[in-house]
């Protein structure tokens, strides 16, 4: 098949590899343009850019597709479908109308259960047991096209936002092969979501960050794990500024915030989590034990 692919963020890579390697001819990858980014604010490229060029395939960084000229651009591509994956720009009636069998979209929950931006994190922070890949077909409302395809994965207790997030970006390149192929056969079935369990994934604000230890544990424990690796969760220790990247639960009972034992355990609302990997403000990650070796934190200590 000829395919436009449309990507931004690691979590579209391997896609990107997986219809590459399947055969099908990728006409064009559209993706964010470069932008700064890291410390030194340098000009990078996306990783869908980093990857399409690496594969050897055009790449395009038009910054709208509203424009007639972007429209007819993406028409004389002649696709017979359009993969979408964590794009980042609206896909406007003409564009989804321009490839033959239409635009298909990997979404990182189980539609109709997180639309929006911030699946994955949601999903974990809500204390889900299950998500999963939905594939659906494009339609102009937000994620809530026709579902082609869809694979459930069971959330495990300790499971931080970044392990799951490479879980899912695998089944979805696994499974968007298998539903092109039975679209060119013209055996795809494709069914209309649900009207009911509809919720949906803000963007992760800034102020939604800091870790609340009036909380009950697992709610505590939610958080942390739903916000690893970013933005991350944070408290502060001894007036330090400190992300939490790993918890589990934890024994013993306290005032919420106070400090139970030498191994960071902190009491919640209700119960404890203990802290198992930190990282202090332009550190890299570090484990708990090592955190101790360098600061002290005493048995009692109230953090903020």
């Amino acid at each position: 098949m000829r395919l436009i692919f449309m990507g931004t963020p690691e979590f579209a890579v391997p896609t990107l590899v997986a219809l590459a390697d399947s055969g099908h001819e990728i006409v064009a990858v559209y993706t964010r343009a470069p932008k700064p980014a890291g410390r030194g604010m340098d000009v990078q490229e996306s990783p869908v850019e980093r990857a399409a060029r690496k594969l050897g395939l055009p790449v395009l960084t038009p910054k709208t597709l509203r424009d007639e000229a972007a429209q007819a651009e993406f028409r004389a591509h002649n696709a017979d479908a359009a993969v979408v994956v964590a794009y980042g720009l609206i896909l406007p009636k003409p564009v989804l109308d321009a490839p033959k069998l239409g635009c298909f979209n990997v979404h990182a929950s189980l539609l109709p259960r997180w639309r929006g931006a911030a699946p994955i994190n949601r999903a974990i922070m809500a204390g889900d047991k299950e998500t999963g890949i939905t594939i659906m077909k494009i339609d102009e409302g937000l994620d809530t096209g026709a579902i082609a395809n869809a694979d459930p994965v069971t959330i495990g207790p300790d499971i931080t936002a970044g392990e799951l997030h490479d879980v899912l970006a695998q089944r979805g390149a696994d499974l968007m092969p298998i539903t092109l192929a039975a679209a060119e056969r013209g055996s795809l079935t494709l069914t209309p979501q649900p009207k009911q369990g509809v919720t949906y994934a803000a963007k992760i604000s800034k102020d939604e960050t800091r870790i609340d230890w009036m909380k009950p544990w697992q709610q505590a424990h939610n958080h942390i794990r739903g916000l690893s690796p970013f933005p991350g969760a944070w408290c502060e220790i001894g007036g330090v500024r400190v992300k939490a990247l790993r918890s589990t639960k934890g024994d013993g009972s306290g005032p919420p915030g106070s400090v139970l034992d030498d191994r960071l355990t902190i009491a919640c609302g209700d119960g404890a989590i203990r802290l198992i990997q930190v990282q202090r403000a332009g550190r890299q990650p570090m484990s708990a034990e090592e955190f101790l070796r360098g600061t002290p934190v005493k048995h009692g200590m109230r953090l903020a």
